[in-house]
């Protein structure tokens, strides 16, 4: 893509306007919580510390509104205290000649690395520097530092309050996650209908996993119908391609072909059923197609091809369909807890408490530690623009010079496409906010307890705004810390229009420095496929064990199935952030060219998808081992990883070695009594063969490196 129509794009996004809008009750809970704090702040001690009150209340609130499976009371209480910390050591730093720049920097480096547990926490760690540049422009003393700090914490203290008093969709991010997982199992379901080797989008199937990660506190509290049922959507999605596909399932055509694809049809309806229950909490109502699926076997002596029965390895998957949606309907009905407590659902996943996290939270950010770290680079870039939009602004000697580097704060992410869609859309919501907020103050000459209230009325927009895009919510929280900085004396039109210019130089340095020294996901696409196929090798792997050791491996099999999972997750969210980037494909990507990376990604797609087949057939704890399984399992496994790291160094991808083992087991096989499990086994590795053949042949024509 050329850097014209990567822009062009950017700027679309930037100001693409949605009409959905986050829940109201949500936005006047925030706007309540915030006004509880600023209001009785701004009466016993003054607009100062009411500003600050006002920033921890706002950004506190802001978290509770991220994509976050943790309770909102603690993240509410977190943000305020990184609020209060980073308010507390700024303003002990301004009175130090020379020491804040050092200090902003360091911090400002420090939200940028925060990008490596999680978005949520790179949101908020980069609002808290935000907050440091506003909070501490206001006139105070070293001794009353401390007790500013304690005002921003005390805003999310305010927040966490409210929440706890005032619950509103306590559980409404878990139900949207598991109901997901069901609505995409639902469309997995109608697409095999149309093509019986469909791939699953396993996006949904991650979040529902995070949602169903739970702190001791929501163990104790999660509504009976949300227990059991993603371990149940988890073991449908097999089942559901191995009952479609036609080389281990239903024929690929005739009387048993009609017979699965009406078994999908009505499960994918089922399912929908399912989503609707547990999305909006109603009662479960069986759809009209729900008797299809207690029809799985049928007179076998009937001459009628359309009562024709499911046979074999297609009968035994519809059998396990239907008794899996079956269960999922009962846990959704019954509720009770011999059908939650079930095998089926599997161990409970828990979270631990946030003031346990510190070290998996340590190690997190030392893993991205290193200067290749896509984490690591977006510090450096965002501590970098910060402290030179600051210095920029002393330079010019502009007034309200936090402005530029509040705006590089805010804009700077880890990828070109949002960094360059946000820096339009702050400059847009910039210029409206404070104009139309600046026009306000200057016809009206609203007091400070006015002020105060059309502050908080912003706050309120801005989390109702929140969903309907970037640029509208940024005018709604520009207008809200005009009216806040109103409280204190100053000329409004030369701070709008200070405001404006200071927006212009800190998104035009951020969007310079990306451009500068970038962080291009297009260069990275080889090695997110070399760790899928080294994942999707060790969870093919993991399977075949199975097979030759029984009642074994199976917390290695749901692992490797879950890094398989992320690691192809990865891969396609890099290739929708390179697809918005403005650089060419070629001469990006280590000795492959982007068609050799869509080949590849096809191949190990499929690698996937056998396993994915086998898996949906496991033989009992009780069953007789498949003899010379583990041997072949551990020669993918180890095939695979090598062929990964050739992807990387540019060495030859074969599987010759695997290749001629495959040949003497399947010889094996076919020699022992026919069964189920051989004839599983046999189609399944073969799938795998054919899979690994093609990414051969997809990384056959490799570039030689420039240079060589």
């Amino acid at each position: 893509m050329s850097w014209f129509a990567a822009l062009r794009d950017s700027v679309r996004a930037g100001l693409k306007v949605d009409r959905s809008l986050s829940s109201p009750r949500r936005a006047l809970r925030g706007a309540v919580a915030a006004a509880l704090v600023v209001f009785p702040t701004l009466a016993l001690a003054g607009p100062g510390p009411a500003t600050s009150a006002a920033m921890g209340a706002f950004i506190a609130g802001t978290a509770t509104f991220q994509r976050s499976f943790r309770p909102r009371v603690s993240l509410a209480v977190a943000a305020g205290i990184g609020l209060g910390v980073s308010t507390f050591l700024g303003y002990l730093a301004v009175g130090i000649p020379g020491a804040f720049p050092v200090l902003l920097a360091l911090w400002a480096f420090g939200a940028g690395m925060a990008w490596s547990i999680g978005p949520s926490a790179g949101v908020v760690a980069a609002t808290t520097v935000s907050v440091m540049l506003v909070v501490v422009q206001l006139p105070v003393s070293v001794p009353t530092a401390l007790g500013h700090g304690a005002l921003c914490a005390l805003g999310g203290a305010s927040q966490a309050l409210v929440v706890t008093l005032w619950p509103i969709d306590s559980w409404r991010a878990q139900r949207e996650a598991l109901a997901d997982a069901y609505a995409e199992l639902a469309h997995y379901a109608r697409r095999l209908r149309q093509d019986p080797v469909a791939h699953v989008d396993p996006a949904p199937f991650i979040t529902a996993r995070h949602a169903a990660t739970l702190t001791p506190w929501q163990a104790r509290h999660r509504p009976p119908e949300l227990r059991g049922l993603r371990g149940v959507a988890e073991r449908i999605r097999p089942t559901l391609a191995a009952l479609a596909d036609p080389k281990v399932g239903a024929a690929a055509e005739g009387p048993e072909r009609d017979r699965a694809l009406e078994l999908l049809a009505a499960a994918a309806e089922t399912m929908d059923a399912l989503a609707r229950a547990v999305r909006t909490g109603e009662p479960y109502r069986s759809p009209k197609s729900s008797p299809a699926l207690t029809l799985t076997a049928r007179d076998p002596d009937t001459a009628d091809p359309e009562h024709a029965v499911l046979t074999g390895a297609a009968r035994r998957s519809a059998r396990r369909l239907t008794s899996l949606l079956r269960r999922a309907v009962d846990t959704l009905d019954r509720e009770d807890k011999e059908t939650v407590s079930s095998p089926v659902a599997g161990p409970g996943l828990r979270r631990p408490p946030l003031f346990r996290l510190a070290p998996s939270v340590l190690l997190a950010v030392r893993r991205q530690l290193r200067p290749h770290s896509a984490v690591f680079q977006h510090a450096v870039r965002l501590s970098g623009v910060v402290t030179l939009s600051y210095l920029a602004a002393k330079v010019l000697d502009l007034h309200h010079g936090y402005w530029a580097p509040l705006t590089a704060a805010m804009v700077m992410r880890p990828d070109f496409a949002q960094t360059y869609s946000r820096g339009v859309a702050r400059l847009a919501g910039t210029v409206v906010g404070v104009a139309v907020s600046t026009a306000v103050v200057q016809l009206f000459h609203p007091g400070q307890w006015l002020s105060a209230a059309l502050a908080v009325a912003f706050m309120g927009g801005a989390y109702l705004t929140l969903r309907t895009g970037y640029a509208v919510m940024t005018a709604c929280v520009s207008s809200y810390v005009v009216f806040l900085l109103g409280l204190q004396p100053g000329d409004p039109v030369r701070t709008a229009t200070d405001r404006i210019l200071l927006t212009l130089i800190g998104g035009g340095i951020a969007l310079l420095a990306y451009a500068l020294f970038p962080t291009w996901q297009t260069a990275r696409l080889a090695e997110r496929l070399a760790e899928w196929l080294a994942a999707a090798g060790r969870y093919g792997a993991s399977v075949l064990t199975v097979f030759g050791e029984p009642g074994r491996g199976g917390e290695d099999v749901r692992s490797a199935l879950l890094d398989s999972r992320e690691a192809r997750s990865e891969l396609l969210q890099a290739i929708d952030r390179a697809d918005a980037e403005p650089v060419r494909h070629e001469g990006q990507l280590p000795e492959l060219t982007r068609k050799q990376i869509d080949k590849a990604r096809a191949a190990v797609g499929m690698l996937g998808r056998s396993t994915v087949l086998m898996e949906a057939h496991l033989p009992p704890a009780e069953a007789d081992p498949l003899p010379g399984a583990v041997e072949f399992a551990e020669e993918l496994r180890d095939a695979t990883a090598i062929a990964a790291g050739a992807l990387l160094v540019g060495d030859q991808v074969e599987f010759a070695a695997l290749r001629a083992l495959h040949r003497r087991w399947d010889a094996e096989l076919a020699a022992l009594p026919p069964s189920h499990r051989i004839e599983v086994a046999r189609a399944g590795s073969r799938m795998v063969l054919a899979a690994l053949t093609d990414l051969e042949k997809a990384t056959k024509a490799r570039r030689v490196p420039s240079g060589a």
